[in-house]
C-alpha cells in the first residue's frame, strides 16, 4: 500500500490467511484461514463474517491477532469477494447460513466455534445461530441493524446495492473506493488495503468484487430480530459510532468467553 501505516498493521497483513474453497449448493465459497500459533494447545475456532458488499480481507489486519488462542477463518459470502455468484433470486439468509456452516466444517474450526459478524454479516450470523446455535461457543454481532420480533426495516428493505461501475485501470479504481455509508476514517492505510483487495479484472477494465444482486431487495425483509431471539448460544451485540471501540470491546468480550470455557 502507498499510505503510511504503523508496524502492527504491516505485521498483521504480512501473515496472509491460507486461501481455500468449499462448494455450497453449487456455488464456490471462498475463505481465508489462519492457523493457531505454534504451541497453542486445543485452540478454539473463530469465524469472521464481513458486511454487505465486502469480503474476507476486511479482517486481514484483525484476524492474526486472535491466533494466540484460535484457529481463525474469514468467509466470502456468496456474490461477494472471491466467492461465486448465485442466480438473482437465490440469495437468502438461510442459504448463507449453510455457507457459514460449510466453512466452519471445511476449515476444521471444530465444535463451539465463535462467530463474529459485522453489519450485514451479523444478520447472516443471526440466521446461522437460530439454526445451529447449539454448535457455537458464542455469537458476536457488531453494528447490525436489529429490530424487535415482528418488525423489519421497511425503510431500507427495497434499497438496492447500486450499479457496479467499470474503471479503466486498477489505480483509478482504488482511488474511487469509498466506505458505505460514507464516513470519515483516519486510518487511510486500512481503507487503501481493503480497496486493493476489492477489485477484479474484467473485459474493459476493473470493477468491484460483488454481485449487485447479492444484496438487492429482500436483504432487510427477513425477521432477523426473531432469528437473534431464537439463537441457542451466548450472544453479544455491539453498536457504536466509533468502529475502533467496537473492535476493542469485541476483543475483550472474546477473551472473556475464552476464560469462561
Amino acid at each position: 500500500i502507498k499510505a503510511p501505516a504503523p508496524d502492527w498493521f504491516h505485521w498483521a497483513v504480512g501473515q496472509p490467511g491460507q486461501s481455500a474453497r468449499v462448494t455450497v449448493d453449487g456455488c464456490s465459497i471462498h475463505y481465508l484461514l489462519w492457523q493457531a500459533e505454534e504451541g497453542v494447545r486445543d485452540p478454539g475456532g473463530l469465524l469472521f463474517v464481513h458486511g454487505g458488499g465486502a469480503h474476507a480481507h476486511w479482517w486481514s489486519h484483525i484476524a492474526p491477532f486472535f491466533r494466540a488462542g484460535f484457529r481463525v477463518a474469514a468467509i466470502d459470502l456468496s456474490g461477494m469477494g472471491d466467492s461465486g455468484e448465485r442466480p438473482k433470486d437465490a440469495y437468502n439468509a438461510t442459504l448463507r447460513a449453510e455457507e457459514i456452516r460449510a466453512v466452519i466444517d471445511d476449515a476444521g474450526l471444530g465444535p463451539n466455534t465463535f462467530l463474529v459478524g459485522h453489519s450485514f454479516g451479523g444478520l447472516m450470523s443471526m440466521r446461522f445461530a437460530s439454526i445451529y446455535g447449539e454448535n457455537l461457543g458464542g455469537l458476536v454481532i457488531a453494528d447490525s441493524p436489529v429490530y424487535p420480533p415482528g418488525q423489519v426495516d421497511r425503510r431500507r428493505r427495497a434499497s438496492p446495492m447500486g450499479s457496479i461501475r467499470l474503471y479503466p485501470n486498477f489505480e483509478e479504481a482504488v482511488a474511487r473506493f469509498r466506505l458505505r455509508p460514507r464516513q470519515p476514517c483516519d486510518n487511510h492505510f486500512i481503507v487503501e488495503y481493503i480497496a486493493r483487495h476489492s477489485l477484479k479484472a474484467v473485459a474493459g477494465g476493473w470493477t468491484w468484487k460483488f454481485d449487485a444482486n447479492a444484496m438487492a431487495g429482500r436483504r432487510f425483509a427477513e425477521p432477523f430480530g426473531e432469528h437473534l431471539a431464537a439463537a441457542n448460544c451466548r450472544c453479544a451485540l455491539f453498536y457504536a459510532a466509533d468502529s475502533a471501540l467496537v473492535k476493542a470491546d469485541m476483543a475483550r468480550y472474546m477473551n472473556g468467553l475464552m476464560g469462561a470455557k
